[in-house]
């Protein structure tokens, strides 16, 4: 660069650093321990290696050997989950000077805790195969589900999130229900309480808020909320059941709205499209729009 080019970046940077000065939540500059994205994502995608050994495996390894495929697995996602969790936790401290030791322990004690649970994930993803499976009749099998389905790719996610998210992990359960969102345009936080048997169809635009509740048997189409009413208090709700009730054997058909903490959606109902429900509905009833008319006109 020229001297001119030199000037004008220097120019820049003072200019942006005076930005930087502003003391603003988006002016942080000081380099704290948090948990990076990238490392986060990667721990994720060997939780899939783990949750589908025969379908996400690492082609270097020998098919034949999975207890060696197993152990290199499980080491990289306790080294490193661990590593991620102290880093939130030390960055979490309320103590100025925390003691990472201390952290450390209790950091591997989670990712270990964590890592005892997939075993449970993986008979209730089972399920999730199953109920898809049975719900969808274009799918060809199984494996086509495991290997294009996002729905079920944002759910296995979603309940691994889950589980990190019941052991008190913060930031890290959303990171990964976000790259699941990232990859599949569904957004379902890791608070959200799910059931067997739940099948998401299509998938783009589903979103499950925090403190939502989910039955078994219940199956959604794209473009459904379950969701909050008007968060105008802000933060001062967080905590508060604020997401709906979905009760077992229920289908919501696409673009379906229903909101409301104290929103419950009754066993065996069936919510039609685009449905906009702010209220609790019992069991066993349809919903549907009415007086909706579509007309016809030649072009000319």
């Amino acid at each position: 660069m020229g001297t001119r080019e030199n000037e004008e970046v220097d120019a820049l940077v003072t200019e942006i650093l005076a930005d930087y000065d502003l003391g603003r939540d988006i002016d942080k500059t000081d380099f704290y321990d948090r948990p990076e994205r990238e490392e986060v994502k990667k721990i994720t995608d060997s939780l899939l290696k783990i949750m589908y050994p025969g379908y996400y495996r690492d082609r270097t390894f020998k098919s034949y050997n999975a207890y060696g495929n197993l152990t290199v697995l499980i080491e990289d996602v306790l080294y490193n989950l661990s590593k991620q969790i102290g880093k939130v936790l030390a960055y979490l401290s309320e103590e100025e000077h925390p003691d990472r030791e201390k952290i450390d322990a209790q950091a591997y004690c989670l990712a270990l805790t964590f890592c005892h649970r997939i075993p449970h994930v993986r008979a209730l993803v089972d399920t999730d195969i199953e109920a898809t499976y049975n719900g969808d009749p274009a799918a060809y099998n199984k494996d086509e589900i495991v290997l294009s389905y996002p729905g079920l790719l944002a759910t296995t996610i979603n309940r691994l999130a889950h589980e990190l998210f019941l052991l008190n992990v913060p930031l890290i359960p959303r990171i990964m229900t976000e790259y699941a969102h990232s990859k599949t345009g569904i957004d379902i936080h890791p608070g959200a309480t799910i059931g067997e048997y739940f099948f998401i169809d299509h998938g783009t635009g589903v979103v499950v808020g925090s403190t939502t509740t989910i039955g078994n048997h219940v199956k959604v189409y794209q473009g459904v909320t379950l969701g909050a009413l008007s968060t105008s208090e802000g933060h001062a709700l967080h905590g508060h059941k604020r997401h709906p009730t979905i009760e077992d054997n229920v289908t919501i058909y696409s673009g379906a709205s229903i909101l409301g903490g104290e929103t419950v959606i009754g066993e065996n109902c069936v919510i039609g499209s685009n449905a906009f429900i702010t209220h609790s509905i019992p069991k066993n009833t349809r919903v549907t729009i009415k007086n909706q008319e579509q007309t016809y006109k030649t072009m000319e």
